[in-house]
Protein backbone atom coordinates (compact mmCIF):
# COMPACT_ATOMS: atom_id res chain seq x y z
CA UNK A 1 0.00 0.00 0.00
CA UNK A 2 1.56 3.25 -1.09
CA UNK A 3 2.01 5.70 1.76
CA UNK A 4 1.58 3.68 4.45
CA UNK A 5 2.97 5.16 7.71
CA UNK A 6 4.60 3.26 9.73
CA UNK A 7 5.05 3.28 13.49
CA UNK A 8 9.03 3.15 13.70
CA UNK A 9 8.75 2.89 17.29
CA UNK A 10 7.25 0.02 17.70
CA UNK A 11 9.32 -1.69 14.75
CA UNK A 12 12.54 -0.18 16.52
CA UNK A 13 14.65 -3.31 18.71
CA UNK A 14 17.17 -1.93 20.91
CA UNK A 15 21.02 -2.35 19.61
CA UNK A 16 22.74 -5.51 20.29
CA UNK A 17 25.51 -4.30 22.59
CA UNK A 18 23.84 -1.67 25.02
CA UNK A 19 20.36 -2.66 24.89
CA UNK A 20 19.27 1.01 24.18
CA UNK A 21 16.34 2.05 21.95
CA UNK A 22 17.84 6.03 21.67
CA UNK A 23 20.95 4.28 20.38
CA UNK A 24 19.41 2.22 17.81
CA UNK A 25 17.41 5.37 16.75
CA UNK A 26 20.93 6.53 16.19
CA UNK A 27 22.65 4.16 14.63
CA UNK A 28 19.39 3.84 12.14
CA UNK A 29 20.18 7.96 11.22
CA UNK A 30 24.06 7.41 11.06
CA UNK A 31 23.00 4.63 8.33
CA UNK A 32 23.63 6.14 4.56
CA UNK A 33 22.58 3.96 1.76
CA UNK A 34 20.68 0.85 4.26
CA UNK A 35 24.83 -0.10 5.08
CA UNK A 36 23.47 -0.89 8.74
CA UNK A 37 26.88 -2.65 9.61
CA UNK A 38 28.72 0.50 8.65
CA UNK A 39 27.04 2.76 10.80
CA UNK A 40 27.19 0.29 13.58
CA UNK A 41 30.94 0.09 13.46
CA UNK A 42 31.53 3.87 13.20
CA UNK A 43 28.82 4.14 16.47
CA UNK A 44 30.42 1.36 18.18
CA UNK A 45 33.90 2.72 17.47
CA UNK A 46 32.93 6.63 18.40
CA UNK A 47 31.72 4.55 22.13
CA UNK A 48 34.63 2.29 22.62
CA UNK A 49 36.96 5.70 21.95
CA UNK A 50 34.84 7.84 24.28
CA UNK A 51 35.40 4.43 27.48
CA UNK A 52 38.91 4.22 26.80
CA UNK A 53 39.44 8.27 27.52
CA UNK A 54 37.12 7.82 30.22
CA UNK A 55 39.16 4.85 31.87
CA UNK A 56 42.33 6.93 31.40
CA UNK A 57 41.51 10.57 32.47
CA UNK A 58 39.11 9.59 35.40
CA UNK A 59 37.50 13.38 35.21
CA UNK A 60 34.79 14.06 38.53
CA UNK A 61 31.64 14.32 37.66
CA UNK A 62 32.02 12.92 34.52
CA UNK A 63 29.77 9.57 33.79
CA UNK A 64 31.24 6.69 34.25
CA UNK A 65 29.91 4.59 31.08
CA UNK A 66 30.24 5.82 27.32
CA UNK A 67 26.49 5.20 26.87
CA UNK A 68 26.09 7.34 29.98
CA UNK A 69 27.92 10.04 28.47
CA UNK A 70 26.39 9.62 25.09
CA UNK A 71 22.82 10.11 26.81
CA UNK A 72 24.46 12.85 28.49
CA UNK A 73 25.45 14.69 25.31
CA UNK A 74 21.53 14.21 23.77
CA UNK A 75 20.32 15.60 26.58
CA UNK A 76 22.72 19.02 26.16
CA UNK A 77 21.88 19.27 22.93
CA UNK A 78 18.29 18.73 22.72
CA UNK A 79 16.40 22.03 21.94
CA UNK A 80 13.44 23.16 23.93
CA UNK A 81 12.14 25.44 21.10
CA UNK A 82 13.15 26.73 17.08
CA UNK A 83 11.74 29.62 15.25
CA UNK A 84 9.37 28.92 12.07
CA UNK A 85 8.63 30.97 9.62
CA UNK A 86 4.80 32.72 9.28
CA UNK A 87 3.25 34.67 7.08
CA UNK A 88 0.33 37.11 8.57
CA UNK A 89 -0.67 39.98 6.99
CA UNK A 90 1.52 39.97 4.03
CA UNK A 91 4.84 40.14 6.42
CA UNK A 92 6.48 36.82 7.20
CA UNK A 93 7.56 36.35 10.86
CA UNK A 94 10.08 33.96 12.70
CA UNK A 95 7.90 32.80 15.19
CA UNK A 96 9.54 31.08 18.36
CA UNK A 97 7.31 27.46 19.07
CA UNK A 98 7.56 25.02 21.05
CA UNK A 99 8.89 21.35 20.17
CA UNK A 100 7.60 17.98 20.66
CA UNK A 101 9.86 15.07 22.02
CA UNK A 102 10.26 13.08 18.58
CA UNK A 103 11.06 16.65 16.65
CA UNK A 104 13.59 17.63 19.54
CA UNK A 105 14.96 14.06 18.99
CA UNK A 106 15.17 14.29 15.41
CA UNK A 107 17.15 17.96 15.78
CA UNK A 108 19.67 16.67 18.20
CA UNK A 109 20.35 14.30 16.01
CA UNK A 110 20.60 15.54 12.77
CA UNK A 111 22.63 18.67 14.78
CA UNK A 112 25.37 16.53 16.01
CA UNK A 113 26.07 14.12 13.10
CA UNK A 114 26.34 16.67 10.24
CA UNK A 115 28.95 18.71 13.17
CA UNK A 116 30.62 15.16 12.68
CA UNK A 117 30.33 14.92 9.28
CA UNK A 118 31.40 18.67 8.75
CA UNK A 119 34.58 17.91 9.99
CA UNK A 120 37.04 16.64 7.38
CA UNK A 121 40.79 14.44 7.73
CA UNK A 122 39.61 12.28 10.18
CA UNK A 123 37.66 8.97 10.58
CA UNK A 124 33.93 9.36 11.56
CA UNK A 125 33.88 7.14 14.65
CA UNK A 126 37.12 9.55 16.26
CA UNK A 127 35.04 12.51 14.74
CA UNK A 128 32.07 11.47 16.22
CA UNK A 129 33.17 10.75 19.22
CA UNK A 130 34.59 13.83 19.61
CA UNK A 131 31.48 15.88 18.70
CA UNK A 132 29.88 13.50 21.58
CA UNK A 133 32.39 14.30 23.94
CA UNK A 134 31.98 17.98 23.51
CA UNK A 135 28.38 18.26 23.50
CA UNK A 136 28.75 16.37 26.75
CA UNK A 137 30.46 19.34 28.19
CA UNK A 138 28.25 21.91 26.42
CA UNK A 139 30.99 22.39 23.51
CA UNK A 140 31.58 22.12 19.85
CA UNK A 141 29.25 22.30 17.14
CA UNK A 142 26.17 21.04 18.28
CA UNK A 143 25.96 23.05 21.12
CA UNK A 144 26.66 26.22 19.42
CA UNK A 145 23.44 25.25 16.15
CA UNK A 146 21.50 24.76 19.71
CA UNK A 147 22.20 28.10 21.12
CA UNK A 148 21.76 29.73 18.01
CA UNK A 149 18.50 28.65 17.70
CA UNK A 150 17.21 29.66 21.44
CA UNK A 151 18.98 32.89 20.46
CA UNK A 152 16.84 33.49 17.92
CA UNK A 153 13.93 32.10 19.85
CA UNK A 154 14.54 34.64 22.38
CA UNK A 155 15.37 37.44 19.82
CA UNK A 156 11.76 36.76 18.35
CA UNK A 157 9.86 36.05 21.70
CA UNK A 158 7.60 39.69 20.68
CA UNK A 159 5.59 37.35 17.95
CA UNK A 160 5.32 34.37 19.60
CA UNK A 161 1.40 35.38 20.30
CA UNK A 162 0.92 34.77 16.45
CA UNK A 163 1.97 30.51 17.30
CA UNK A 164 -1.29 28.42 17.46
Amino acid sequence: MAGRITKSEDQLRPDPRFDDLLLSKFINCIMIRGQKATAMRIVYGALDLIQSRLDKEKIEGAPETAIELFRLAIDNVRPQVEVRSKRVGGANYQVPMQLNRRRQQSLTFRWVINAAREERGKPMAARLARELWDAARGEGKAMAVRMQTHKMAEANRAFAHFAR
